[in-house]
């Protein structure tokens, strides 16, 4: 399939790009927003053919739409494989995959995760939506081998599983990005943090779950991003569905996305710079409002000493504040 997108190549009159050397054409071609695009430039000239078998960024996204087509996706996981085939970099700044997936091609999402950790990858993003349950107790299963990866700079994950049988080694990972993953207990939290030293950065994207609170007491996190809590989903929004995040020195922090709480309590956030609150509270569908406002008082409460505070339009209406 990838040596079908490099045939008819046009007459040979080279443009002035094709005079650069191979590793500056490799570097433009990394900078396309997919490595199909790339693989196109084959057909262009010859002088062009095989330049991208050496970019260091690969970009495969396939539609959620034409993930549920079998034909589109079956020819999305072909076009994976030969690419990966011929690829010839052995070092990867950054791979991306967003693709729906099934059982049948489990061993192929796996297998392009392995190449890229054996490629020293930097920045990994992935994405996997399951095509045939659609179901959260799906979730793609992430192999050790990964959790082990010390080349990791930046992680992004979505869709997937955490369960790892060994240690977290992540030594170079600055930023870590997750979302719609369960999380139970705050064991998990206190792994990967103990697994990445260096971690700047960590943001949690509507993660599910019986988790309750964060507790960020490592000195290398300076950043927060806390969006949307689903929690259990068998919970129900009696008194105790209440949240805890304890980060004594984190520098940023983000509330934001909408919350299924009773309530949220800041306990230490002593060095916080800045931090911004944008949130939803859908306690309310069943709560009294008060708590709401007994919320978001606590809240600021918490961050009278913050120089950079700011409470965006998604929080509850603010006209109470006048009178507070």
């Amino acid at each position: 399939m990838v040596e079908e997108e490099q045939n008819q190549h046009l007459d040979d009159d080279e443009d002035g790009i094709s005079k650069f050397p191979d590793c500056l054409l490799g570097e433009i071609l990394s900078r396309l927003p997919e490595t199909k695009y790339a693989v196109r430039t084959g057909a262009l000239f010859k002088r062009w053919k095989h330049v991208w078998h050496a970019v260091p960024n690969l970009d495969f996204v396939n539609s959620f739409q034409k993930s549920y087509n079998p034909q589109s996706n079956a020819r999305f996981f072909s076009f994976v494989d030969e690419t990966l085939t011929l690829h010839r970099q052995w070092k990867l700044k950054k791979f991306r995959l967003y693709s729906g997936y099934n059982l049948r091609l489990e061993s192929h999402v796996n297998d392009w995760i392995r190449y890229a950790v054996n490629c020293n990858i930097e920045e990994l993003d992935l994405a996997l939506w399951d095509l045939e349950y659609c179901t959260t107790d799906r979730d793609f299963p992430l192999d050790q081998f990964v959790f082990m990866c010390s080349s990791f700079t930046h992680l992004t994950l979505s869709g997937w599983s955490f369960n790892p049988t060994g240690a977290i080694s992540w030594k170079n990972l600055r930023s870590l990005c997750i979302s719609f993953l369960k999380l139970d207990g705050n064991d998990l939290i206190e792994n990967i943090l103990s697994g990445s030293p260096v971690l700047q950065t960590l943001e949690l994207i509507y993660c599910y779950g019986d988790y309750r609170w964060l507790d960020i007491t490592s000195k290398s996190v300076k950043k927060l991003v806390f969006t949307g809590y689903i929690g259990s989903t068998d919970d129900d929004y009696g008194p105790g569905k209440l949240f805890e995040i304890n980060a004594p020195n984190i520098l940023s922090l983000t509330i934001q996305g909408d919350l299924w709480l009773r309530k949220l309590l800041l306990l230490s956030v002593s060095s916080l710079v800045e931090a911004h609150l944008n949130y939803t509270n859908h306690m309310g569908v069943r709560g009294t409002g008060r708590e709401e406002e007994e919320t978001l008082k606590g809240l600021i409460l918490n961050l009278l000493h913050v120089k950079d505070l700011r409470i965006g339009p998604s929080c509850l209406d603010l006209k109470w504040i006048f009178f507070w």
